[in-house]
């Protein structure tokens, strides 16, 4: 649907991709429903949001071109594919890889200069992000590098919002695993033992899965795990330099650690916004959308709304875990966060573990991520061992 209206604000402007939290805050207290050309509507405050998550019939999640499973489905079909899905982020299956990844981690950070200075984007986040999803996976080690230079282009293209490099960029994630599958389908049955093997021997209904669903289903679960969790080790070494009083606190009770990556990802989102698109005329704070628009809905300023959670600042342990959108609400609410809170507890441990201060390097800022993400592009930080 396409209706001219002034726009509330602009999400690129050097304002606000100077500082996205803030600029979110401000919105959330002077535009809570707000409009834009780049992103049509926008939802701030934790309750509208919520309400959206909760009403998957009035707001629909098929906002894609692409085939998107299960993530960008509607029930009855998201609800196939999610019985589907989630049996492969089970307590068991994050047991089981708990070993090989606190292997990678422990690895990754071994190699970090000692008592130097290190760019822990380059040298850790975006490293770890590629490597454990490979192994989550079964992939590879040769698809890292190519998997490096597609979050690149992924990223510059989706910024730009250019809809034939977005979609040059998927087919040529495609490809890629496209080319996995055709080789695994050359080897035996043994060497399909794995979450890409078990994928490819699940059924939807009385059929196999299709390509075309296993591909995306596994670009689904690439997408969203390469940039978030790299995010997230950003945001939350950032957080731990810049917090020595915590940053002690979790090296002598490590058990805490659980609640407090939640609470510092609470702060500071990884994940900016998602999609979705109404499918009836809806009201929020007196402002009309017509059935047919896009929303998005600002997670960066949910979890940080004051009617909720008080001074969104203020570091708290003992919170209630239940407001927090850090992995959504609903039918939607994502799948993966256990492989998400496995992932990023045992590298925080083994960051803690393998050095005796975090701490900012003096007269060299962090430089901030810009929309679509968040956390840093660069952070350099000065690692005691």
């Amino acid at each position: 649907m396409d209706i001219t209206r002034e726009p509330d604000w602009d999400p690129r402007s050097p304002r606000v991709l100077e500082d996205q939290i803030a600029a979110y805050d401000e919105m959330r207290a002077r535009c809570p429903v707000a409009y834009s050309s780049y992103l049509k509507w926008s939802l701030f405050r934790h309750a509208d949001i919520l309400r959206v998550l909760q009403d998957h019939a009035g707001f629909s999640s098929a906002v894609s071109v692409h085939m998107s499973v299960p993530n960008g489905m509607d029930p009855p079909a998201h609800t196939a594919y999610r019985r589907i899905i989630e049996p492969y982020f089970s307590p068991q299956r994050m047991q089981d890889f708990e070993p090989p990844c606190r292997r990678i981690a422990a690895d990754l950070v071994g190699r970090l200069s000692a008592g130097g200075e290190v760019e822990l984007m380059g040298e850790l986040a975006h490293e770890f992000a590629v490597r454990i999803q490979c192994a989550f996976l079964g992939w590879p080690d040769a698809l890292h590098e190519p998997l490096r230079r597609w979050i690149r282009r992924n990223h510059e293209a989706t910024l730009a919002g250019d809809r034939a490099a977005m979609t040059a960029v998927a087919l040529e994630f495609d490809g890629h695993v496209e080319a996995l599958l055709e080789a695994r389908r050359r080897e035996d049955a043994e060497a399909l033992d794995d979450i890409t093997g078990g994928l490819m021997r699940e059924r939807i209904g009385d059929r196999p899965l299709n390509e075309e669903e296993i591909v995306s289903i596994l670009r689904n679960w690439t997408v969203g795990e390469l940039g978030t969790i790299a995010s997230c080790i950003g945001i939350l070494a950032h957080y731990l330099a810049e917090h020595q009083v915590l940053q002690r606190q979790l090296r002598e009770q490590p058990a805490l650690l659980p609640a407090a990556i939640d609470e510092m990802l609470r702060i500071h989102a990884p994940l900016i916004a998602n999609r979705r698109i109404t499918t009836r005329a809806v009201e929020f704070d007196g402002r009309r959308i017509e059935a047919g628009e896009r929303i998005s809905l600002i997670w960066a300023s949910a979890d940080r709304d004051e009617t909720v959670f008080g001074n969104p600042d203020e570091f708290r342990l003992d919170r209630d875990p239940a407001p927090n959108l850090l992995y959504g609400a609903g039918i939607h609410i994502c799948p993966g966060a256990p492989l998400a809170r496995l992932e990023l507890r045992i590298l925080v441990e083994e960051l803690l573990a393998g050095t005796r201060e975090i701490t900012p390097v003096p007269g060299k800022a962090p430089l901030k991520a810009v929309y679509p993400a968040s956390g840093f592009t660069a952070l350099p930080l000065r690692l005691t061992r």
